[in-house]
């Protein structure tokens, strides 16, 4: 063996040293901004207490309710305007709880809470019990009465009962608008609120054509 290939020898390893210091280099540039920035956005996360968590969760039962009074209502009616009133409900407010939910989950904040709700409020708010969590709820009572009803009168029921969740649903998007310390939040109850008010006044009309009032 010469001489210059004895020699050849430690500059190759030498060289693989180097180049895997290199690559353990751009390893740790590639990491290390994504941890920052991972916790950057933690410490930027709403508290547990604030109005946004708050409003994220409670917003989020208060519509799994909707949804579910709107399915039971389309399965009880051949009547086109409720129906598709319905799939409003159904499609609108099963998107926004996920969105909810998603930011839930992207703040590392629980998605449910033993705290009273609505307490993110300031007040405590009086309901009607019987399965009822918060104000415009149904209660258990008035959910078996929409699934036993058919026709008109489930048409009238569900119109009169998602009217109450309506209006308790557009106040409490109206404080989680002024009241949030984010955008999301602030945006999307503040769309809500409006939403929610014009499928009011929509309802109020449903409901005057069938010969009722809410």
């Amino acid at each position: 063996m010469t001489s210059a290939v004895r020699s050849s020898r430690p500059m190759v390893a030498a060289g693989g040293v180097v180049l895997l210091l290199a690559l353990g280099l751009v390893v740790l540039m590639l990491v290390r901004p994504s941890s920052s920035a991972g916790s950057a956005a933690a410490a930027a996360a709403p508290s547990g207490t604030s109005a946004d968590v708050g409003f994220a969760r409670d917003m989020s039962v208060h519509h799994q309710q909707a949804v579910e009074m709107s399915f039971i209502v389309r399965d009880r009616t051949s009547d086109v305007a409720v129906r598709r009133l319905a799939y409003d409900v159904i499609n609108t407010q099963a998107n926004q709880r996920g969105m909810m939910l998603g930011w839930l989950e992207m703040w590392g904040r629980a998605k449910s809470s033993s705290a009273p709700p609505m307490q993110w409020m300031g007040h405590t708010v009086a309901h009607k019990g019987d399965g009822s969590l918060m104000p415009g709820m149904a209660t258990d009572t008035e959910l078996d009465a929409l699934r036993a009803a058919k026709g008109r009168a489930s048409e009238v029921l569900y119109l009169r009962l998602m009217t109450a969740h309506h209006r308790a649903g557009a106040e409490m998007a109206q404080a989680a608008a002024t009241a949030a310390g984010t955008d999301e939040i602030r945006n999307l109850a503040a769309g809500m609120a409006r939403g929610q008010q014009s499928e009011i006044a929509l309802m109020a009309d449903m409901l005057r054509e069938r010969g009722s009032a809410a």
